[in-house]
C-alpha cells in the first residue's frame, strides 16, 4: 500500500497529472488521493508510510495490573475460593471477571503477566507443618549464638545430613519423538545404600556409606570419625532424625563435650541445611543420570561420585551461597 500511495503522489506532484486521472488509473476514491496529497504536503514521502491503527483501549487497566501482580505474588487460589494451590491464566481471567466484571481471555492475562515480569514456572513447595516463628528464632537468635560459641571455643561449624539411594533412583531427561516417550532398559533390582555426610563452609566433605538403615550406633561411629584426630572442636548442625535424639547419641556427645557439640536446625526446613545439596548433587547430577546395572554397580558409582565431590572444594562451597543458606555468613566478621 505504501508503494501505491507514493506512486500516486509522485504522478501528481512531480509529473503534473491531475488527481482525478490518477484516482481513475489507480482505482482509488478521489478523497483518498487528496488525503495522501495532504499528508505528503505536511511531511513528504515518509508521511505516506502506513500508520499503526490506534486499537481499542486496554481492557485490563494499570490499576488492575497492579492488583493482578500483587494477587499472584502474595496469595494462593485457595484463598479466593478455588480448589487448587497454583495460579493459571484461565483461573486469573475468571477472578478478574468476578472482581471487576471484565471479561478477558486466558492468553490476554498471560500477556499482561509477562509484561509484569512474571512467568509460568514450577513452584517450590514448603512444608505446611513448619513453624515460621521457630525459623525466625533460629536465623536471628540461635544461629548467631552458635557462631559466637564456635568463636569462643575455636571450633569449626559443620552441617550433617543423611539420605538413602536405591538402584531405581533415576534423574534427568532425554530426547525422543513427540507423544512417544523413549524406552530405556534399566535395572529394576531393589535395594540400595544409606549415607551420612558432613560439610563445612571451607568446602570439606566427610561421608560414610552403609547397606543397612542408619541407627544410633552407626551414627556414633560417624561422629567418632568426624572428631578423631581433628585439631579443632566441631559444632554440628543437623535435622531431627529419631536416632539424633537417642540416649546413645546424647551420651556420646556428653562424653566428648570438649570436642563435639550438636545443635538442631528448625523442623521441616531442609533448605536451611547446605548438606542437603550433597545428595541433590549425587542423585540429580551424577549417579542418578548414570546407567546403573544393579546394587553392586550402584555402590561403585556412588563411592566414585562422593570421592569426586570431596575433591571439588568450590562446588561444596557453592552449597553455602544459595539464597536459603546465605544466613550462615550473615554474621561473620
Amino acid at each position: 500500500m505504501n508503494y501505491f500511495r507514493k506512486r500516486a503522489v509522485q504522478a501528481i506532484r512531480e509529473k503534473g497529472q491531475s488527481p482525478e486521472v490518477v484516482a481513475d488509473v489507480f482505482g482509488f476514491n478521489r478523497s483518498c488521493i487528496y488525503a495522501w496529497l495532504n499528508r505528503y504536503d505536511q511531511g513528504g514521502y515518509p508521511a505516506l508510510e502506513s500508520r499503526p491503527s490506534p486499537g481499542a483501549e486496554p481492557v485490563i487497566t494499570p490499576a488492575m495490573d497492579r492488583w493482578l501482580k500483587y494477587t499472584v505474588l502474595h496469595s494462593l487460589p485457595v484463598e479466593h475460593g478455588y480448589e487448587t494451590l497454583r495460579w493459571t491464566r484461565d483461573l486469573l481471567a475468571d477472578l478478574i471477571q468476578n472482581k471487576f466484571g471484565v471479561t478477558v481471555s486466558g492468553p490476554t492475562v498471560s500477556l499482561h503477566l509477562k509484561a509484569l515480569g512474571l512467568s509460568y514456572q514450577q513452584p517450590c513447595y514448603r512444608d505446611s507443618a513448619r513453624d515460621e516463628r521457630e525459623v525466625e528464632c533460629f536465623l536471628h537468635h540461635k544461629f548467631p549464638m552458635i557462631q559466637r560459641l564456635a568463636q569462643k571455643m575455636g571450633a569449626d561449624i559443620g552441617f550433617e545430613d543423611e539420605a538413602g539411594m536405591g538402584v531405581m533412583t533415576r534423574a534427568g531427561r532425554t530426547w525422543g519423538e513427540v507423544g512417544h516417550p523413549p524406552e530405556i532398559a534399566v535395572s529394576m533390582e531393589r535395594g540400595g545404600y544409606n549415607l551420612l555426610s558432613m560439610i563445612t563452609p571451607e568446602g570439606t566433605l566427610h561421608y560414610t556409606v552403609t547397606k543397612s538403615k542408619v541407627n544410633a550406633d552407626q551414627y556414633n561411629q560417624f561422629l567418632f570419625e568426624l572428631i578423631d584426630g581433628r585439631p579443632r572442636p566441631l559444632i554440628l548442625l543437623t535435622d531431627h532424625a529419631s536416632f539424633h535424639h537417642s540416649q546413645a547419641v546424647r551420651e556420646f556427645v556428653r562424653a566428648h563435650r570438649a570436642q563435639l557439640r550438636i545443635f538442631f536446625l528448625p523442623k521441616h526446613c531442609p533448605e536451611l541445611n547446605p548438606d542437603e545439596q550433597v545428595w541433590n548433587e549425587i542423585k540429580q547430577n551424577r549417579v542418578g543420570k548414570q546407567p546403573v546395572k544393579g546394587k553392586r554397580d550402584l555402590g561403585k558409582r556412588l563411592f566414585l561420585a562422593l570421592k569426586a565431590l570431596k575433591q571439588f572444594t568450590k562446588r561444596i562451597q557453592s552449597f553455602f551461597e544459595l539464597p536459603d543458606t546465605k544466613y550462615i555468613f550473615a554474621n561473620v566478621g
